[in-house]
């Protein structure tokens, strides 16, 4: 048994960077080089207020805190990406105003995760709101194209930073690899493209087709911001209004009181203890032996589909703060074939959930509510199916005297797990009040 308890690393400032001007090279529009340049160069000035537009407001950096490159970039003066701005804080602060607490309520238990990931990469702290563009800061996201979790990772990517993805455990869906993961992501692509405006382009629409059109469109130009908005007619829509959506969210999470938004409560912070179990567990038995409810546990682990982790192989599991002690000693006192309280079904060629129900002996409701996502009228063969019985375990044997020898660390629940009764029949059989401790020694009547 393995367990440590989280810790959480100290938030850094953010870095700022230097962004080129622009000039139009022949029918391109390239950033300004200190070398000369082939072609006759004509003049365009660096970007400024239009009266046409309304400049996005933008809350200036506090005293002593850098300006984040992102959200004070000078290009976001830029027409087309000013217009942009301007029609998604709208969206945000008015349409929606209603809504963009919750997305900020959902955000706050992962406020410690994300701004100490970004920290340790150096990244600017607006990048904590690209889950409110992504995912809602929803861990069980889910896009058309199979991204997944806070962050919205495709399976390779998450692959190729070390994430897990299977059927059973999607480290997508983990707040903390997935949120590291990507602020490594974020800075792998910073470096790449030496401009936040291009990295960004290319978290959302991946970073092979922004080469693609700058070789295209600026094949001479040096890295810059600026070069975004060469692209950016030829970006697809959803990239276009990506960095948009980002400036526009962020200023308007740091100045709620001026759009008449009402700021959430401050939430919990996913705090955790991590365990290690050995081998397949299902969530009840981890519930059971840490003391809280199971609904705590799925909580804590996202990742863990179908609320089983996989057999043959240590898994850690995350439980409430304090609660580890008490689950290692519970858990070391549960027969290993008394750890497994579902098993998995993969649905073959002609069967209905019907008769996968009888063939376990259990009901078709009990059946339905263990997988709630699942059509009877369309199941698809290969669909994985959780279902909510002991599997190929049994349950041990009374003592021939029909009494049970209390060991240290056992409970009730314990003890009713190993010989398939529950608790309540065993206070009634013992006379037991609810809460009674045993002791080591004790003699429970089993039947």
């Amino acid at each position: 048994m393995i367990r440590r308890r989280a810790t959480r690393a100290a938030l850094a400032s953010a870095v700022a960077v230097f962004f080129a001007g622009c000039s139009v090279v022949g029918s391109r529009s390239t950033p300004v080089t200190p070398e000369p340049v082939p072609d006759p160069v004509v003049s365009v000035e660096t970007p400024t207020a239009d009266a046409g537009v309304t400049p996005p407001r933008l809350a200036p950096p506090a005293a002593g805190v850098d300006r984040d490159p992102i959200v004070h970039s000078r290009w976001t003066l830029h027409p087309e990406i000013r217009e942009r701005v301007a029609y998604w804080t709208d969206r945000y602060a008015v349409r929606d105003g209603h809504a963009f607490p919750l997305f900020l309520e959902r955000m706050a238990p992962y406020e410690m995760v994300v701004d100490s990931a970004l920290a340790a990469e150096g990244l600017p702290q607006s990048l904590r709101y690209i889950p409110v563009i992504e995912s809602g800061y929803l861990t069980s996201a889910t896009s058309p194209m199979r991204a997944v979790g806070l962050w919205q990772f495709m399976a390779p990517t998450a692959r190729s930073f070390g994430m897990h993805v299977s059927t059973l455990i999607d480290e997508r869906r983990d707040p903390v690899k997935s949120t590291v993961a990507a602020a490594r992501y974020l800075r792998e692509l910073e470096e790449r493209f030496g401009s936040w405006f291009l990295a960004l382009a290319a978290y959302n629409s991946g970073p092979y087709r922004v080469e693609s059109l700058l070789r295209e469109h600026a094949p001479l130009a040096p890295q810059g911001d600026s070069l975004y908005t060469v692209i950016f007619p030829h970006l697809p829509s959803e990239t276009r209004d990506f960095v948009p959506k980002l400036i526009a969210v962020a200023s308007v999470a740091e100045r709620l009181h001026e759009w008449g938004i009402e700021a959430p409560e401050p939430g919990e912070l996913y705090a955790f203890d991590e365990v290690v179990v050995p081998d397949a567990t299902s969530f009840d038995v981890v519930a059971e032996a840490a003391g809280v409810e199971e609904e705590v546990v799925r909580i804590l682990n996202p990742h863990i589909l179908r609320g089983l982790t996989p057999r043959g192989q240590p898994t850690t599991i995350r439980l409430p703060p304090g609660t580890a002690d008490r689950f290692a000693e519970a858990y070391a006192l549960i027969p290993p074939d008394r750890r497994v309280t579902v098993t998995e079904h993969i649905v073959s060629s002609g069967e209905t959930l019907g008769g996968i129900a009888g063939q376990y002996g259990i009901r078709l409701s009990e059946l339905q509510a263990a997988n709630p996502g699942v059509n009877p009228r369309r199941m698809r063969i290969g669909t994985r199916l959780v279902v909510p019985v002991e599997g190929s375990t049994r349950p041990a044997a009374a003592p021939a005297n029909g009494e049970h020898v209390v060991r240290s660390g056992e409970s009730l629940w314990i003890i009713a797990r190993r010989y398939d009764t529950t608790v309540a029949r065993l206070r009634s059989l013992n006379g037991l009040r609810e809460g009674a401790v045993l002791q080591p020694g004790d003699r429970i009547r089993i039947s």
